[in-house]
């Protein structure tokens, strides 16, 4: 496995591997890579592509009053994991290379980006618009794989990639769950034991929601999930009936129908989402 550290080991590694493969997938993370980060470099390597993947917790994407130092980071456990996969390459950028001096341009994308996440993390996802423009120009990859976990920023960067007319395929990867149900996150670390074992709750309550909602009236029974969900301590953020691809909300199941929630327990916000 390859470790590029600067732009001219990226350029050098990411030509040798075309060279061998044909086509090159990535895989952006911010590390502390768990079971679903796996799944989604299996998912490159499965393609045929020679994969790669980028570790960068990037700045940009997070608030004025979100932790930055407090996430999670282990640089050797995720270089194990991914080499354990077949992942061809690593890219490690460091803040400099990503973000130099005296630029100027970053990327807003409006339409799926809007509400939600949007409005909770304001800025969210300019950053990872702006970052992942940077990845896709720098590895120049055929494919780039996201997990489903997240939602709104696959649709998010579908979009960006859609109009800005950029040269690769968007794939989104089924969340992975625990046995119990709880969509595997680098932040469920955090999780106490007693958060640990009611996380699941809210995985629970989106399917008993989607098993309802040919009964009609999504609004009340969204309602009363929510309600349901603050009193087993969830701080619901947002519990939401929307199209898929747009993130709009909508008063009806249809195909592309997605119930998305997101919801703190103690310091830590879940977030999930099902297709209805």
């Amino acid at each position: 496995m390859l470790i590029a550290r600067s732009l001219a080991e990226l350029r050098e590694g990411c030509a040798r591997l075309r060279r061998q493969a044909g086509a090159l997938a990535l895989v952006p993370t911010m590390g502390a890579l768990h079971a679903g980060h796996r799944a989604l470099v299996r998912a490159g390597v499965e393609s045929g592509a020679a994969t790669a993947a980028s570790i960068f917790v990037n700045p940009l994407q997070f608030g004025a009053h979100e932790d930055l130092s407090r996430y999670p980071r282990d640089e050797a456990g995720d270089l194990a994991a991914l080499e354990a996969e077949g992942c061809a390459l690593v890219w490690l950028p460091d803040v400099a290379t990503m973000y130099p001096a005296g630029e100027a341009t970053t990327i807003t994308v409006s339409g799926p980006a809007e509400r939600w996440e949007g409005d909770a993390r304001p800025g969210h996802f300019r950053g990872v618009a702006t970052v992942c423009a940077k990845l896709f120009g720098q590895v120049r990859p055929d494919r780039a794989y996201f997990g489903e976990k997240d939602w709104q920023q696959l649709q998010v960067v579908k979009r960006m990639v859609a109009d800005l007319l950029l040269p690769l395929e968007i794939v989104g990867v089924e969340t992975v769950r625990e046995p119990d149900g709880l969509a595997m996150s680098s932040r469920n670390r955090f999780l106490t034991p007693a958060e640990r074992a009611k996380a699941p709750v809210l995985n629970r309550t989106l399917r008993s929601v989607a098993e309802r909602l040919r009964e009609g009236a999504p609004a009340a029974m969204l309602a009363e999930a929510t309600e349901a969900l603050g009193r087993q301590g969830f701080e619901v953020n947002y519990l939401a009936l929307v199209d898929g691809p747009s993130l709009a909300p909508i008063d009806r199941a249809i195909p592309a129908a997605r119930l998305i929630t997101a919801a703190r327990l103690g310091t830590v916000r879940l977030l999930d989402n099902i297709g209805v």
